[in-house]
């Protein structure tokens, strides 16, 4: 008799259909634009200034990025799981969770705590599951929070057992307004049993916060310096423990040797190192990896992972499932475009429906073999060449199916001892760990999981995007200008770092995936490149109006409707995206704004951050992103009022270009009354236009705010003279 399927894949035909005729249309009048602008090469006319070439150069190369985005499109896909119809729960594989955290001070401890809680309470067998935490600052303060979160623990996971609590990170239980209780309603069962946990609560929090005082104030522990450090957190006695563990998780902290001399390859080498840790304790077939601040909020997320690991059908190539990230913080207008809206709900479902999704961070479920490449080899000398020299990880690697979580693990120092070894800075020194598209998590990029999904897909693997209606994990977005195009910054330059390497998606994938999940990674590749055409097109057409040179066709010439149609598909296509997810008309506006924004600063220094790496005269660096947010930010934020409390480096090219495109617009305007030239320079006028109205909030921020969180009047002053440089040097050049 055959079984009935855990999930089901349902082609989203009438996208499809539209996304490709759009894509059809839009080709063609790009076709036209090239023959329109070659064109002018051939005519009688004096050859065009290097100001038109530049621009054309620039429409080429949007135009390519724009053809590599179509891939996304192709063919989307929506998935739904029957977790229902899994096996018992004595047949279901085991689970080990992976949270990373790096500095205590950007990180708090109590944060990071409530998402290990919520890890911990997963609908899902608790000898089946382990979480381990990875500390990267070494700091004993996240170590305590970890032991206090353990006694908290024992009494609010049979309570979210007893009770069905459908959220399960204290934190966000606590404070919602919601019922989250799945039994009878008003039970007095039930409301005296949260009142107990709510004290429990408080008191843990209580002790964190405390802690925090005492060791903070006495912390010497260098997060760049430190010896490796391994617990499984337990207590009471040895004859209780075997208890408590079939009742919880096993929970395991994890502070890995860090010392100046040596590269530590950021998260990519935090992972690996759970990944052998873990490996001689519970050695889970299945791995969750979620960032510190990236909560567990649908506690059936691994049953639903589950539903495809399990799928005979799928199961041999499938190596991971990727979850979307959703954020709890965002405000209705979602200025800093935090939601990642594009992504999520346009591009992964698309390219889910091709070879699968990017691996993008932070909550998905991957299979464990698939990071340990070709487990064909049976020779131990050739093996530990690969995976160091630990006998009890090399005999973990061909039992990856056999779950065997370790009971009363404070008496087995010799475990203690591998552990501390696997996690030493010099274990992995001559191994293929991270190396040459082998195994682990991919080192020599800083977006490691962009790098290392890559690098599954072109060995053959595949990956399924599963978003169900009720987020499986809630995160903390950036709320601030600042941190945003930091984070951009750092994403890009790990992008075009895998770009300018052996591993480019259009050397290395070509020969390795199918062409439309090449062009997917391509797009990715390329995204750096933004920069390019956004300088040139927010600066070369107004300078050429300023010193009345045409770039555009008259609006009186046919070709003029080519460049209008490219633009009002583009425009209203993208509108009919936000529509259908059911956003907003504003949303748009950020949307745009965000991308400006980001091309001119954050793919900008990206790019050339990733360039000075390649050369060798930069180091790769990284920092996390604050999760701490003072009440100011916040306000400004639920507001819906950018925040421009950023560093000059990053304000400046916006200011700067802003104030430009004000110039060219007084200036095409006067020159449209006084010249009577608006069939010349009308597109050139509604490009600077196009690009105030988008970025108002810039002017405001400019011009009419006077809290803090305006443009400071420094980097105004400093925006205004290299504007006039600018003006003074498109005088000077286009004139000659």
């Amino acid at each position: 008799m055959k079984s009935l399927p855990l999930h089901a894949c349902t082609s989203s035909i009438s996208s499809a259909i539209i996304n490709r005729s759009y894509s059809l249309l839009h080709f063609t009048a790009l076709v036209a634009l090239f023959y329109y602008r070659l064109s002018s090469f051939l005519s009688s006319k004096p050859k065009p200034s290097l100001p038109y070439l530049l621009v054309f150069a620039s429409e080429m190369l949007l135009s390519i990025i724009w053809l590599f985005d179509q891939a996304y499109t192709w063919r989307p896909v929506s998935r739904t799981t029957f977790p229902e119809r899994l096996p018992e729960d004595e047949e279901l594989p085991g689970i080990d969770v992976f949270i990373c955290t790096a500095d205590h001070k950007k990180e708090p401890p109590l944060e990071v705590m409530n998402t290990v809680l919520s890890a911990m309470a997963l609908d899902y067998p608790p000898d089946k599951l382990s979480v381990y935490l990875s500390d990267d600052g070494g700091s004993s303060l996240t170590l305590q929070g970890m032991r206090e979160a353990w006694l908290f623990a024992r009494s609010w996971l049979p309570f979210c057992r007893r009770f069905g609590i459908k959220i399960r990170c204290p934190k966000v239980y606590f404070s919602s307004l919601e019922d989250n209780y799945s039994g009878p309603l008003h039970s007095l069962e039930y409301e005296e049993e949260k009142e107990k946990i709510k004290g429990k609560y408080e008191l843990f929090k209580e002790r964190v916060n405390k802690a925090g005082e005492i060791i903070g104030s006495e912390e010497a522990t260098s997060s760049k310096d430190h010896p490796p450090v391994i617990e499984v957190i337990d207590d009471g006695p040895e004859n209780e423990a075997g208890i408590r563990q079939a009742k919880m998780p096993l929970l395991v902290y994890v502070s890995r040797e860090k010392r100046p001399s040596h590269s530590h390859h950021f998260k990519a080498g935090a992972l690996n190192v759970l990944l052998r840790v873990s490996g001689i304790i519970t050695n889970s077939p299945y791995i969750l990896v979620l960032d510190c601040d990236m909560y567990c909020n649908d506690p059936t997320s691994a049953r639903q992972a589950m539903c495809f690991h399990l799928d005979p059908a799928i199961s041999p190539s499938l190596a991971f499932i990727q979850f979307p990230q959703k954020f709890h913080n965002i405000n209705k207008n979602d200025i800093y475009d935090g939601q990642l809206r594009k992504i999520f709900v346009i591009r992964w479902p698309g390219i889910d429906g091709l070879q699968g999704p990017v691996l993008s961070g932070t909550g998905f479920y991957m299979k464990r073999e698939a990071l340990y490449g070709n487990l064909s080899e049976k020779d131990v000398m050739r093996l530990k060449q690969s995976f160091g020299h630990s006998n009890e990880f090399i005999m973990s690697i061909h039992k990856i199916y056999q779950y065997s979580s370790i009971k009363n693990t404070e008496s087995s120092s010799k475990l203690q001892q591998e552990a501390q070894f696997l996690s030493s800075c010099t274990y992995e020194k001559n191994t293929l760990w991270g190396e040459q598209a082998r195994m682990g998590f991919l080192y020599h990029s800083v977006v490691e999981d962009y790098f290392t999904g890559f690098i599954l897909h072109c060995k053959g693997k595949t990956s399924v995007f599963c978003n169900p209606s009720k987020p499986a994990f809630l995160g903390s977005s950036t709320t601030n200008l600042n941190d945003l195009l930091v984070q951009g910054t750092r994403w890009n330059s790990g992008l075009f770092e895998v770009t300018l390497s052996k591993f480019c998606p259009f050397i290395y994938g070509l020969s390795r995936m199918p062409l439309l999940q090449t062009m997917c990674y391509g797009y990715l590749a390329l995204q750096p490149l933004y920069f390019l055409p956004l300088w040139c097109l927010a600066t070369l057409p107004q300078l050429c109006l300023l010193n009345g040179i045409p770039i555009y066709p008259q609006v009186s010439s046919s070709w003029f409707m080519v460049f209008s149609f490219i633009f009002l598909a583009s425009l209203l296509k993208h509108l009919e995206e936000i529509l259908s997810t059911g956003a907003s008309i504003q949303t748009l506006l950020n949307e745009q704004r965000v991308w400006m924004m980001k091309s001119v600063t954050a793919y900008t220094f990206g790019s050339l951050d990733a360039i000075m790496k390649c050369f060798g005269m930069r180091e790769a660096s990284f920092l996390p992103t604050n999760k701490v947010a003072d009440d100011e930010q916040v306000a400004l934020y639920q507001m819906g009022k950018l925040n421009f409390q950023a560093s000059t480096m990053i304000l400046t090219p916006i200011i700067t270009l802003i104030i430009l495109n004000m110039v060219s617009f007084i200036g095409g305007v006067a020159r449209m009354f006084i010249a009577g030239s608006w069939n010349e320079t009308f597109g050139q006028v509604f490009l600077s236009l196009y690009i105030l109205m988008v970025n108002y909030p810039v002017i405001e921020g400019m011009l009419l705010r006077k809290d803090k969180g305006r443009v400071p009047t420094p980097v105004t002053l400093l925006s205004l003279v290299i504007t006039i440089f600018l003006l003074c040097l498109g005088h000077m050049t286009l004139r000659w």
